[in-house]
């Protein structure tokens, strides 16, 4: 079916997040694909998601697993061809689904005809399309900026006798959008997608398209201040205050331009804002006034760190003073994080109370495949390692692989029913086995269920997914707030292993979501156990 153009169809919207390579394989070679996702669209519509997200699945030569594109406008043969994508969009609108997928528009593979060209010589038409700088006087790069994935972010040429711009890895140049054709080129790859089908695009590192013109060195960062929510601590790009080399003020005015494309398809952007220090405030500046990005997703619930409800608070109180219209997209898990019920060393049932609150924040959310099944991050031993970043920096950190393992549709298979091959590309572990979507379908008391349950709730009551949310507070490990819609909802979750005592706020209120484990309210108090909730609707 084709599924109404609503403008606002994001907002508050459930997006389901699926690493390609490791969803399902349809064609035993070890590696997931499109008609893979296809075959398994309908687990996520019976999950209760608005939308998926796909990461990139274009053409590349996968140093860096797709985030390296040498053809914006194709599939990798690997995932199969435009056929493929083409028929899983449909069936995605049939069941009700968006189809929202991963652009890279900061940088290219080396392997792109744009940087071939461009590093050809200094006179040819994309000679400009990358950012290219002269050595200093004794052959250093131009500047301090150091590369995510370690050392600096410049490499030589040596046929342009330049260095040019790589904030990810060699292989990755970053694009020149000071340049103008460039901007025009990756708008049309935008056109290309949605005339396809698609309903928008998550934006890797969107604060990175721009780089300082003038190319001035990066301030250092006091050791207090650095933050590892970008970078494992042992890499030095930590180091930095990122002034110069991201977060330029020109983004803006291409954000417009890129909403100017999405309106009339009806289409949204929610932005990866890759910032440890500025992340809740550039998320602001992007998403506010309706002119940029619809969402952007922080780092603010992806650190190492337990969110507890004090970090609760004080992330909506800064998102707050920043604008109020700001409107993040929360996620717990991605395919860059551990995840989280490793990260936070959480229960199962520490992981569905997480699970509720996150069903009930103002923004909208991104789930991470895997995530509704409770599974821990993986075990990956080095020589299975194939994250360049994991491998760069073991045994310190052990890279992204570890939630990066296949989807596990089933128990009695030794890989999961992720593949009929003998060995996938990651490899599956036992403590995932026993997870397995057919374990967990017909218990009702299963992680997947409950995950079914906080979806269901936070669909039926729509203060939840666009209301306002005020009165945010913590009580001890409690967190609490009120969500104000077309009814007014209290939430409270025990985010810790002793007894909270939390006063209600003026008015009479009746409990709600007692199929999520609710505590019922009496008097002008709600006393929670360990993990427990509290939601009710006042009356």
């Amino acid at each position: 079916m084709s599924l109404h153009k609503d403008p606002d169809w994001w907002r508050g919207a459930v997006i389901y997040q699926i690493y390609p390579r490791s969803f399902q394989d349809s064609n035993a070679d070890g590696i997931g694909d499109l008609p893979g996702i296809t075959a398994r669209l309908d687990h996520i519509a019976n999950l209760g998601a608005d939308a998926i997200w796909i990461s990139p699945f274009f053409t590349s030569p996968m140093k860096d697993f797709g985030y390296d594109v040498s053809d914006y406008c194709d599939v990798d043969p690997m995932f199969g061809t435009l056929a493929d994508f083409d028929a899983l969009v449909a069936r995605a609108h049939e069941l009700g689904l968006r189809v929202m997928i991963d652009l890279v528009l900061s940088h290219t593979s080396d392997q792109h005809p744009w940087f071939k060209e461009s590093r050809a010589n200094r006179t040819n038409p994309r000679a400009d399309w990358y950012v290219w700088a002269e050595p200093k006087p004794d052959g250093t790069p131009p500047n301090n900026w150091l590369s995510v994935f370690g050392g600096s972010a410049w490499a030589w040429d040596g046929r342009r006798q330049q260095y040019y711009l790589h904030n990810f890895l060699t292989s990755q140049p970053d694009l020149n959008l000071h340049n103008e054709d460039v901007q025009a080129a990756l708008l049309d790859v935008a056109r290309f997608w949605l005339e396809r089908g698609v309903d928008g695009f998550r934006l890797d590192t969107i604060n990175f398209y721009f780089a300082d013109k003038y190319l001035r060195d990066n301030p250092s960062l006091p050791p207090e201040l650095r933050n590892d929510s970008i970078a494992p601590s042992v890499n030095p790009y930590n180091h930095q205050l990122h002034l110069f080399s991201k977060n330029q003020p020109e983004n803006l005015e291409f954000l417009r331009k890129f909403r100017a494309v999405l309106n009339p398809y009806g289409a949204a952007a929610v932005g990866e804002v890759g910032d440890a220090q500025r992340g809740l405030e550039i998320m602001a500046e992007y998403t506010s006034g309706g002119d940029k990005v619809q969402m952007c997703y922080p780092f603010e619930m992806l650190q190492p760190k337990r969110l507890t409800a004090a970090g609760l608070e004080e992330t909506f109180a800064r998102m707050a003073a920043a604008a109020p219209d700001a409107w993040p997209c929360w996620s717990y898990s991605n395919h860059d994080t551990v995840r989280h019920l490793t990260r936070w060393n959480l229960t199962d049932e520490a992981a569905c109370t997480y699970a509720t609150m996150l069903a009930c924040l103002r923004g909208s959310i991104c789930l991470y495949q895997g995530e509704e099944l409770g599974l821990p991050e993986a075990e990956v031993a080095f020589e299975d390692l194939q994250d360049p970043y994991g491998i760069e920096f073991w045994p310190e950190f052990k890279g992204r692989d570890g939630a990066r393992t296949p989807m596990i549709w089933q128990t009695d298979n030794g890989q999961g029913g992720f593949t009929t091959a003998s060995k996938s590309w990651l490899p599956v572990t036992a403590p995932h086995l026993v997870r397995s979507v057919a374990a967990q379908a017909g218990d009702p008391g299963s992680m997947l269920a409950h995950y079914r349950r906080s979806l269901a709730f936070r669909r039926a009551h729509a203060a939840l997914r666009t209301g306002a949310m005020e009165q945010i507070g913590a009580t001890g490990s409690a967190a609490h707030f009120i969500r104000r819609g077309d009814e007014v909802l209290f939430c409270a979750f025990n985010l810790g292993d002793g007894e909270q005592t939390i006063r209600l706020p003026e008015g009479k209120w009746q409990t709600v979501g007692t199929e999520l484990g609710s505590q019922p309210v009496t008097g002008t108090n709600v006393t929670l156990g360990a993990w427990q909730i509290c939601l009710a609707r006042q009356v």
